[in-house]
């Protein structure tokens, strides 16, 4: 089982991607996580990468390309794996293409998590996190029972990502829809996208999801 999912920041790809992995044994590969491994590791692509981020610059889609045809050689991979943040750009996409069959693999499913972007902001702001457990709440949705105490561990602190602001996310936003966002037709002509309502909760979002796995 291969899939993609899509999906702009804050939608809940991460959330649903842990649960597969969890559930199903999927292998999550988040192209972030694979850059900073790489760059620790001192390898030769993450040397590479290094160099453009030190210098400001995007890392090429060959770097990244490398990194992910690297990754699909690891036999754990091979039941089943999550693409997260990958591809981003139709020659991501068709570079993902070649690369998997080459390997006699192929994409079964590209899963686009849509949002409602007002929706979305408020999600996203309105979020907080224990600083001690790491424990989640939100200002509405999901307050702790006593306003200064954690419900898991009983500490005092929280903490507020500093890039969890209304023009931060929707800038995010804009992004998403212009460079990523783009390549679904690319998909949609292959009929393997499936669109699900991102806002929904985070229960009916994995029931939708394990349906169109199990299609």
């Amino acid at each position: 089982m291969i899939l993609v999912l899509l999906g702009p920041p804050g939608a809940g790809k991460g959330t649903q991607a842990a649960r597969l992995t969890a559930e199903r044994g999927l292998v999550q590969l988040s192209t972030g996580d694979m850059l900073r491994a790489a760059i620790a590791n001192g390898s030769e692509l993450g040397q590479r990468a290094k160099a453009v981020m030190a210098a400001g610059e995007l890392v090429s889609d060959e770097i990244v390309n490398g990194l992910i045809a690297e990754r699909l050689d690891v036999p754990q991979s091979h039941p089943g794996f999550i693409l997260d943040g990958y591809p981003r750009t139709q020659a991501q996409a068709e570079a993902l293409d070649a690369m998997l069959a080459a390997k006699g693999l192929h994409l079964d499913h590209v899963i686009e998590l849509e949002v409602n972007e007002d929706a979305l902001v408020d999600r996203i702001t309105g979020r907080f996190t224990c600083a001690d457990c790491g424990a989640l709440y939100h200002d509405r949705s999901n307050r702790p029972q006593q306003d200064d105490t954690c419900d898991v561990c009983g500490s005092h602190a929280f903490k507020r990502r500093p890039d969890d602001n209304a023009e931060t996310v929707r800038t995010r936003m804009g992004e998403y829809r212009a460079k990523t966002a783009p390549i679904l037709p690319y998909y949609e002509a292959k009929g393997i996208v499936t669109k699900i309502d991102g806002m929904a909760d985070m229960d009916e979002v994995g029931h939708a999801i394990d349906g169109v796995l199990a299609g």
